[in-house]
């Protein structure tokens, strides 16, 4: 086992990490003209965007007047993870406003407010070619998709950016009604939040250099720094088993594994096969390892547990967004038919008894 360096020694590591990268310049990297500095900009509006004030006169999701401590409601009681059997299960849709819904439109400012990211490739990202522009991705297109049916604009929403650990406490202390986010619906999660049906199927897969000689998620990974984002599936996949894999390194968002695995940090990520794919869509010299992903998972719309009118509202949005030609389908071959192929569509929506 390493040991822990002194501070003599991580600083002329750091120091040295630095002049690296001086050395190397933005060319080195690979993507959008240099996904490190992408990757700086995000979290640093990120964090300019999760501090601002809450909309004037609108006093957070509840719009009620009431502050978020004040506005936050009594939540369920948690499932155990014994009974948890298919944490994909939801509401069933309905298309009846409650409670949750006409606080939002109560608002001096009628806004949807999602939680999303903007420095995922095809799925919530702010395009640097493009210059400052609009988040676009699939998971936006969706975001827009519920705004319109449940406020008549589909410019109705308020994009706030979001770190992966930060997804479930933005829900839960008020900062937004919802998250869009490749957000893994599991046993776990239901626990703290409220999940649409599933909108995605998905599953954990290795990201590494096409030289590697990684293979995919198994014993190949020994001796190996592997990179993943911290609260999200990937990190319990790795710490319920890492091969012998060093797995200390963890950042808020996925994109800065990328950046890590680029100038030589980690030897891997372990990540989402569909954000993998847009990695690697980004940056030639890395790919996907291994045939398939090693788990199996979908993507839902996150919110508050008691949200229940909210809930499904958003399952009957999804309900027709699967069937309409313009929806699920036409977004998909948009944002990730180039990356991950053809698709036999969306999954089927599972409802509770």
């Amino acid at each position: 086992m390493r040991t822990r360096p002194d501070e003599k020694e991580q600083h002329t590591a750091a120091a040295t990490r630095r002049a690296t990268i001086r050395r190397r310049g933005l060319a080195a990297l690979r993507g959008w003209g240099g996904v490190a500095s992408m990757a700086l900009a995000c979290v640093l509006a990120a964090t300019l965007v999760l501090a601002l004030p809450k909309l004037r006169g609108d006093n957070g999701p509840g719009g009620d007047g009431s502050s978020a401590g004040e506005d936050r409601l009594t939540q369920a009681a948690p499932a155990r993870a014994d009974d948890c059997q298919s944490p994909e299960s939801s509401l069933r849709p309905s298309g009846k406003d409650g409670t949750t819904i006409e606080k939002i439109k109560q608002r001096k400012v009628k806004k949807l407010i999602v939680g999303v990211d903007q420095n995922s490739y095809r799925w919530g990202y702010r395009d640097p070619n493009k210059g400052v522009g609009k988040l676009e991705g699939f998971d936006i297109d969706l975001a827009h998709e519920i705004a319109e049916r449940l406020l008549g604009d589909r410019d109705a929403v308020v994009f706030r950016a979001i770190p992966t650990n930060q997804r479930i406490p933005a829900i839960q202390g008020g900062q937004v009604d919802m998250v869009v986010r490749t957000m893994t619906i599991n046993c776990d999660r239901i626990k703290d939040v409220a999940f649409s049906t599933a909108y995605f199927e998905t599953g954990q897969q290795v990201l590494a250099p096409k030289t590697s000689d990684i293979t995919g998620y198994n014993e190949t990974l020994k001796g190996k720094k592997v990179c993943s984002a911290a609260g999200s599936t990937a990190e319990s996949a790795l710490k319920e088993k890492s091969f012998g894999a060093d797995i200390r390194t963890t950042v808020p968002n996925q994109l800065d594994c990328l950046v890590r695995l680029q100038l030589g940090e980690v030897d891997a990520v372990v990540t989402d096969s569909a954000l993998a794919a847009g990695q690697a869509a980004q940056d030639p010299t890395v790919e996907l390892k291994g045939k398939e992903p090693f788990t199996t998972e979908y993507y839902g719309v996150a919110m508050k547990k008691d949200a229940d009118d909210l809930v499904r509202r958003v399952n009957d949005v999804l309900d027709d967004y699967r069937k309409d030609k313009d929806g699920w389908r036409a977004s998909y071959e948009r944002w990730l038919a180039a990356d991950l192929g053809d698709s036999a569509g969306p999954p089927n929506p599972k409802y509770k008894d």
